[in-house]
């Protein structure tokens, strides 16, 4: 599962190509975005069954895993007081 208000893990086999793609380029739009800037962004509302909805931040291992990966092929690079 991506996040905690998701009920199944993701159907798409390139789903994190599809995500990676997402994250670079919102890094390039926006510098400085960190690990839980981008858990906002992908997060989502939270169904609760009768109870309202809830706004749910999403996983940070994927978002952190492709940071470091994008680091590792010298397209990323952290800011000395946090984000990328």
């Amino acid at each position: 599962k991506t996040s905690r208000s998701k009920e199944l893990p993701p159907s798409d086999p390139d789903w994190l190509y599809v995500r990676t793609a997402s994250m670079v380029r919102k890094v390039y739009i926006r510098a400085g975005t960190g690990v839980g800037g981008f858990r906002k962004v992908y997060g989502g509302q939270q169904r609760r069954g009768t109870q309202t909805k809830h706004f749910c931040k999403s996983s940070g291992k994927v978002a952190r895993y492709v940071l470091q990966q994008l680091e590792e092929m010298g397209l990323v690079e952290q800011y000395e007081n946090g984000g990328r």
